[in-house]
């Protein structure tokens, strides 16, 4: 495999592209805030679609996971509204996570998987919860450093680039897609030697890697045709994106990396403490 890009065997797989901007570049300023979504007009009541959203909703939290929900008459008699109301109330609900389909019912959402914002990688996280995580991989790659990634890397701009891209997997349902970056001059024999399926952060600290820090930004995002295609998801879905920047304990960048999750089944937690010195 020595000197040469790997792809997954997958027909379902496209070929890789590049991303259209930087992978460690900060977003475009966000123009004008949009009205939120919470279903009630600045004035006056919520429309009745959203009336019948929180209603079902109550439903789902009594059926619990994985239980088929009445059919969209049922629902249309039992709250007195029109099928179409029914339909959009539920299709929210399904972008939400909260509904699922399953052949040619619906049924209640399982719970979202928790990924703890620290330095425990995907794998540690998954397993905590009693999951069986996965990697499928796209490409495994050397690219010559962009201006960006230089910056994140703290190489030269040009300079051979380790690109790993992997869709995530929980339980075999695709979940997620990750792009990882790092410097060739560091880690010179880690596309002869790693194994995709395999979890990253394990060949790294076995190699000695001792992870310290890392700056996390986390988006709200659109998938890409391309990300659709590969998550298997809708392009309606929102998507949680994250990019981070990892460093040892020298204080010197391991890796550049972008995560993509399915905004409907991921949630993220963080613990907070009391800043050293707290601001007045």
């Amino acid at each position: 495999m020595a000197g040469a890009a790997h792809r997954a065997a997958s027909a379902t797989l496209t070929p890789v592209q590049r991303p259209l901007r930087d992978p460690i570049e900060p977003a475009p300023a966000p123009g004008p805030l949009a009205a939120a979504r919470d279903g009630v007009p600045e004035h006056g009541t919520p429309p009745k679609y959203f009336q019948v959203k929180q209603k079902i909703d109550a439903v789902l939290d009594e059926l619990g996971p994985g239980a088929t929900l009445p059919t969209e008459r049922e629902f249309a008699d039992r709250f007195g509204v029109s099928r179409m109301t029914v339909r959009q109330a539920i299709r929210e609900l399904r972008l939400e996570g909260r509904v699922q389909r399953s052949g040619r019912s619906s049924v209640a959402g399982q719970p979202k998987l928790v990924q703890p914002l620290t330095l425990a990688s995907y794998t540690e996280g998954m397993r905590g919860q009693g999951r069986r995580p996965g990697r499928q991989l796209v490409v495994f790659e050397r690219l010559a450093a962009t201006p960006a990634l230089a910056t994140g890397l703290r190489t030269d701009v040009g300079a051979p680039v380790l690109h790993l891209e992997r869709l995530l997997l929980a339980d075999e349902e695709r979940v997620g897609l990750e792009s990882t970056y790092l410097a060739v001059e560091r880690f010179p024999a880690l596309i002869e030697e790693f194994d995709p399926a395999t979890s990253l952060y394990a060949y790294l600290r076995a190699a000695g890697v001792v992870f310290a820090d890392a700056d996390e930004r986390i988006e709200t995002v659109l998938a890409s045709p391309r990300e659709v295609q590969l998550i298997g998801t809708s392009p309606a879905l929102p998507m949680l994106l994250l990019t981070r920047v990892t460093r040892d304990r020298d204080g010197t960048p391991v890796e550049c990396v972008r995560s993509l999750f399915r905004g409907d089944r991921f949630s993220f937690t963080a613990h907070l403490t009391e800043p050293q010195e707290p601001v007045s």
